[in-house]
């Protein structure tokens, strides 16, 4: 099987820019996770010199990770205003992968644009007219701007529907330990031992966050913030409804303990539904054409022979 040169040039091209763009991240991530490491060392005696903790350190973690936040330093003074409020909402819902903050998400979005322009003056001698001269040189820098923002959509998607489909479970458990004797608290903290996922994540910050002086009311409210998650809101809003009105806390999770297994049950019944239409477009334009070709071909030359033999 051979390729024509346009083909790799445009593959390589791609592994190129996708190489570069992880590289960054990886840097800028380990960079940061070393500062917080170093603040943890601050002072121990056993703690490894300077030097050595230094040289021990990746490449892309000792060059690229310190020139990428010093550059998203930089550039906090030239965006504009509420787009890195925006950013880092984003990276807060989609659970801070990678450590990484909003300037450093700029910063490696300017680096796969400048990647892309790069790589759209390369492959742009390919192109055999002036629109697909236009096509290559443009996609590159389309996919390298908008890349890291489609990437960090998915995973503010993928980590909403996780706790989606963990919630009911994790309520349930959360009635069976009340009910058994356990305080909110403590069956919080057993259900976040018990069922792994970024649900118990959240409410085991949550847990921090009441351990260390903050009211229940205000934890419950940062995290309805970090998940914006519509079932969980309203489950957070019932619970401190109850806990201001004195309700009993066994009464108000089996409630909404019920309410989400409904809600469950509705949205796979909802996909259910939207299967048959789903499924119009492959029948339509895939499987009945090669249908038709199987069936009607061979009685199509059939045809076409006795009457060109006539």
């Amino acid at each position: 099987m051979t390729f024509d040169p346009l083909t790799l040039v445009v593959v390589s091209v791609f592994v190129l820019v996708t190489f570069a763009v992880v590289w960054i991240g990886l840097g800028v991530t380990r960079a940061r996770e070393d500062m917080t490491d170093r603040l943890a060392l601050y002072g121990r005696a056993n703690a490894p010199s300077l030097r050595d903790e230094e040289l021990a350190k990746p490449l892309a973690q000792r060059t690229v990770g310190p020139v990428v936040i010093r550059i998203s330093n930089f550039l906090k003074r030239f965006t504009p205003v509420g787009y890195l409020e925006k950013k880092q909402h984003q990276l807060v819902l989609a659970g801070s992968p990678g450590n990484l903050d909003a300037p450093s998400l700029v910063v490696i979005k300017l680096l796969g644009t400048a990647f892309g322009v790069v790589a759209g003056f390369v492959i742009n001698d390919f192109g055999a007219d002036g629109l697909q001269r236009t096509v290559l040189f443009v996609l590159p820098i389309f996919l390298g701007f908008f890349g890291p923002d489609a990437w960090l959509a998915r995973k503010v998607e993928e980590r909403r529907v996780e706790m989606q489909k963990a919630l009911p479970d994790v309520l349930d458990l959360l009635v069976i330990s009340v009910e058994a004797g356990l305080g909110f608290d403590s069956a919080l903290s057993r259900v976040v031992a018990t069922v792994p996922g970024p649900l118990s994540e959240e409410f085991f910050r949550m847990l921090q966050e009441t351990r260390v002086g903050v009211s229940r009311r205000d934890a419950m409210r940062h995290l309805m913030e970090r998940t914006d998650l519509d079932e969980l809101r309203s489950f957070l809003l019932a619970m401190i409804q109850a806990e201001a009105f004195g309700v009993t806390i066994a009464n108000v999770l089996r409630v909404q303990a019920d309410e989400m297994r409904v809600k469950r049950r509705q949205r796979a019944q909802e996909k259910a539904f939207a299967a048959p239409v789903k499924m119009v477009f492959p029948l339509v334009f895939c499987i009945f054409p090669a249908l038709f070709i199987v069936l009607l071909g061979p009685a199509a030359i059939q045809i076409t022979e006795a009457f060109a033999s006539t």
